[in-house]
């Protein structure tokens, strides 16, 4: 496979399923070898892999909870074993949790935060190290318009997280701009998913 990531090494997050899944079968049909994050679903995530390399490309998956700071910096080192580098970081993994501001839980807002605030910050701390080096690197954090305001009703806890995204890309862009690395956040809206099925269905 060939394109516009013609030697370049993506981290996905998130891949096994949905939009990470689909983003990391784009990299690589752009040329870019891609490491496919996942946390449970194990064969779901090799047969992202596999889809990959089927078709010519190079892929590897890893398994780590982003929301574990100790996994997310063992996930980078294996991605670095194996390719050498990481040009592009996804940070696409999240989860949902539902409430309102008068039923909003520690538990929602702890499991929320954890995964999609903290998650994103301990994979751009686990890779820039060596972007800063070679004064390179993308990296995409994967908000929502539900960040911007627009949100179905009862979806509290993960309108602030992903509101917390671009906040923090603001700061994370401003923070790296010298170092030659690009830092941008993506707010899609409804697109049908594994996730969004699942919420539609209830």
């Amino acid at each position: 496979m060939s394109g516009r990531l013609d030697g370049k090494v993506a981290l996905v997050t998130g891949a096994s399923r949905g939009i990470g899944r689909a983003t990391a079968q784009l990299l690589a049909r752009e040329g870019a070898a891609v490491i496919v994050n996942f946390a449970e679903r194990h064969e779901a995530a090799d047969a992202v892999v596999e889809d990959i390399r089927r078709a010519g490309g190079q892929a590897i998956a890893i398994q780590a909870n982003v929301a574990d700071r100790n996994e997310v910096f063992a996930m980078v080192e294996q991605g670095f074993r194996q390719f050498s580098q990481i040009d592009v970081l996804v940070n696409n993994a999240g989860i949902f949790r539902s409430g309102t501001v008068q039923n909003l839980t520690e538990t929602s807002i702890d499991e929320v935060i954890a995964v999609n605030v903290k998650g994103m910050i301990y994979c751009i701390q686990a890779v820039i190290p060596k972007m800063i080096e070679r004064r390179y690197g993308k990296i995409i954090n994967l908000s929502s318009t539900a960040g911007i305001g627009s949100s179905a009703p009862n979806t509290t806890p993960y309108a602030l997280s992903k509101a917390a995204i671009i906040g923090l890309t603001k700061r994370v862009a401003l923070d790296l701009r010298s170092h030659g690395i690009n830092v941008n956040a993506i707010c899609p809206g409804f697109i049908r998913t594994d996730l969004i099925s699942a919420l539609s269905a209830r």
